[in-house]
């Protein structure tokens, strides 16, 4: 190991190689006070994103009124992002290296606007998914915002203000159940969009009039087939994985899917080798700098995804003794409909199988009670692993992330449910994600050159989707496959009733130690990584 793998690089390191480098229209001599408006006004755009994320995976239970028919489907509400932006990023990435990352920013924004106004507005099913396909656009303006930090930033902020954006996803963990749970406890859900449009349509003069563009182009076209055929491929793979459990895992229907999606995303790899002008650059991606990173964003983010999902899940589900005395109550009504006076005492009610988890939490107690500290943590770790990877490197940052994760998905899978138990393994997540945001994409910094940086940061988007994507399939499957029913008896007639959206504990357990086993596949990866051990640069490194 070199001496430059041990020693920070030198303060003037923004300067050191800009003879070579091209011009980008770094700030190298802005003050303190523009460079921290730039970013924060970058980051509070880039939140559209997560805030969305964590809005509607927080409302999904309160949602499923709304859309009564689609049972434990109602998770595609967050699932089709992963599967739209999984096709999207690397096509608007590409695109940002084109015509400018700013331009396509602002873009992103637009249609994003778009489809929440759609969804505020709509009442059916296909036309709501619509809307999610539009707003998962959002997806690629946090990776658009790393080319942007990386542009114009000075070298040596660049990976603290990466680690800072990582750090607004924490942000968004803390105020958007908070802001959620008030909009959807006082209003209806509908409110959450219309939330999102007025948020966009704010930030985006800010965004228009502070923040320059980056003056890196490469002069290429944009191969709208390889996008396509990676997302139906992608596609086809999450649907499987989504409805395996109920069509049959080996059946030749079922089977269809899978093999049809593979062969589309093994097509997508044959033909972006041949063609002159590729959406990814085949070379870019086999570099194991980089293909390393993608395979470690594959495996371990599917964690960060499904432990959001199942807190909101458990925590605002009532408790059984609660979902009991409902159940009593709906009998006793559909029987004062019929003209019958029914006591309550008559119906008895037991669940099979039975659940331990339940707090009863309104949206907004699941905001004040758990996800506000988890983003608190978030917010404050983001930055702390951005300056872990300028004076150790990216990959410690990484191996910290990992091992964290790792443990607190240990103990959900574990500990018996409380929701203060679950607060400090949250936490202890919050952590985590910080880390995991900062690492993640300054490993990729470190790895390619500045006018490959759009399309590879959409790469990183690409593999990030697609492992929370299919994390979130996977638990949707183990969770509907692990339904929790109400055994009625009124004097003697019995009957059996399925509680929509209230799941036996052992689909959690199965869908924790699913993730677990990916994170701790990450963690190895990382710590047998060569990239990432030497201090981060800013992409000084990437260039050469």
């Amino acid at each position: 190991m070199s001496s430059t793998e041990t020693t920070p690089p030198p303060d003037n390191v923004d300067t050191v190689d800009s003879v070579t480098e091209p011009d980008s229209g770094r700030l190298d001599g802005a003050s303190p006070l523009r460079l921290f408006s730039i970013l924060i006004v970058v980051i509070l755009f880039t939140e559209i994103a997560p805030l969305q994320y964590t809005m509607v995976a927080a409302a999904l239970q309160k949602m499923t009124k709304t859309f009564p028919t689609v049972g434990g489907n109602i998770n595609w509400a967050v699932i089709i992002l992963g599967v739209v932006g999984a096709s999207a990023t690397p096509l608007v990435g590409k695109a940002s290296d084109i015509w400018g990352k700013k331009r396509l920013l602002l873009l992103c924004g637009l249609i994003f606007l778009v489809g929440a106004v759609i969804d505020a507005t709509t009442t059916n099913w296909t036309l709501f998914l619509i809307g999610r396909g539009l707003s998962a656009l959002a997806i690629a303006t946090q990776f658009i915002a790393y080319g942007l930090v990386r542009d114009l930033m000075p070298r040596k902020y660049v990976p603290i203000g990466i680690g800072m954006i990582g750090a607004g996803v924490g942000f968004s963990g803390a105020i958007a159940p908070l802001v959620g749970g008030y909009l959807v406890d006082h209003f209806q859900w509908q409110a959450m969009f219309w939330f999102l449009a007025i948020y966009t349509v704010v930030l985006t003069p800010l965004v228009i009039f502070l923040v320059p563009e980056s003056k890196i182009r490469v002069r290429e076209r944009i191969d709208p087939i390889g996008a396509i055929t990676l997302s139906a491929g992608v596609l086809f793979v999450l649907l499987y994985l989504d409805n395996g459990q109920n069509w049959g895992w080996a059946r030749p229907s079922s089977l269809a899917w899978l093999i049809g999606g593979l062969v589309l995303v093994a097509a997508f790899f044959a033909v972006e080798s041949r063609i002159r002008q590729p959406i990814m650059d085949m070379k870019l991606l086999a570099n194991p700098k980089v293909s390393i990173v993608m395979l470690m964003a594959l495996v371990g983010m599917g964690i960060t995804a499904v432990q959001p999902l199942a807190l909101g899940y458990m925590t605002q589900t009532p408790g059984s003794d609660a979902l009991r005395a409902n159940v009593v109550e709906g009998v006793v009504a559909q029987a004062h409909q019929k003209g019958a006076n029914l006591p309550a005492a008559l119906v008895h009610v037991s669940l099979d199988p039975g659940y331990s988890y339940g707090s009863g939490f309104t949206m907004l107690g699941y905001a004040f009670h758990i996800a506000l500290w988890v983003g608190v943590m978030a917010v404050i770790f983001g930055p702390i692993a951005g300056i872990v990877a300028r004076r150790t490197g990216p990959r410690i940052s990484a191996i910290i992330a990992f091992t964290v994760l790792t443990v607190s998905g240990i103990g959900f899978a574990v500990f018996h449910y409380s929701w203060v138990t679950y607060l400090v393994l949250a936490m202890l997540g919050g952590i985590a994600f910080g880390f995991v945001n900062a690492a993640l994409p300054n490993l990729i910094v470190e790895a390619v050159p500045p006018e490959q940086q759009g399309i590879s940061t959409g790469m990183l988007g690409v593999t990030m989707s697609v492992g929370t994507g299919g994390a979130m399939a996977i638990t949707t499957a183990l969770l509907n496959n692990n339904p929790v029913k109400a055994h009625i008896d009124v004097m003697g007639h019995q009957a059996v009733q399925v509680i929509p959206q209230v799941f036996a504990d052992r689909g959690y357990t199965e869908s924790f130690w699913v993730v677990v086993g990916t994170t701790v596949a990450a963690l190895v990866i990382a710590l047998l990584m060569r990239h990432g051990r030497q201090p981060a640069t800013g992409g000084a490194r990437g260039k050469s």
